[in-house]
């Protein structure tokens, strides 16, 4: 079998989440109910949700939802090709997100942690800007030098 980018690349995001501790044992695990599925309504239902809509179209719907004072977006899927476009994309901007069969909700860590609890899924994590501004300025003065003459 040939190792490919996209198998060491998938290998390594479940030992990063494997030692972020997003199940943090066996017991967390164990604790994981069977995904939802079905309608945007459907799986608000199952989170104790009363979704604010926001977006009704053929490819997504997406809604605001509550839980306690912390507020989530859920969104539905018509594709899962469209979702894990969406999600590639949003992933760039950072946060966390709830992954399951043609849905996801983003919002807080430990409020997905919990809703997983209750939805089932898997966590994903967007990627983390904040060491991009430190490199930025490290290169500022070799680059300021170039334009001293």
């Amino acid at each position: 079998m040939r190792v490919t980018r996209s198998m060491l690349a998938l290998s390594g995001a479940v030992a990063i989440l494997a030692l972020a501790g997003c199940g943090s044992g066996g017991k967390d695990e164990a604790a994981v109910p069977e995904e939802v599925t079905g309608s945007l309504e459907h799986i608000a239902a199952e989170a104790k949700c009363k979704p604010n809509m926001q977006t009704d179209a053929d490819e997504i719907r997406q809604a605001l939802c509550k839980k306690g004072k912390e507020k989530y977006v859920l969104a539905t899927f018509a594709t899962d090709r469209g979702q894990r476009e969406w999600i590639n994309t949003a992933k760039d901007y950072g946060g966390f997100y709830l992954v399951g069969r043609k849905w996801v909700a983003v919002g807080h860590e430990d409020l997905l942690q919990t809703l997983r609890g209750t939805l089932g899924g898997t966590v994903e994590v967007g990627t983390n800007h904040s060491g991009h501004s430190s490199g930025g300025k490290s290169e500022e003065p070799s680059h300021s030098g170039h334009h001293a003459n």
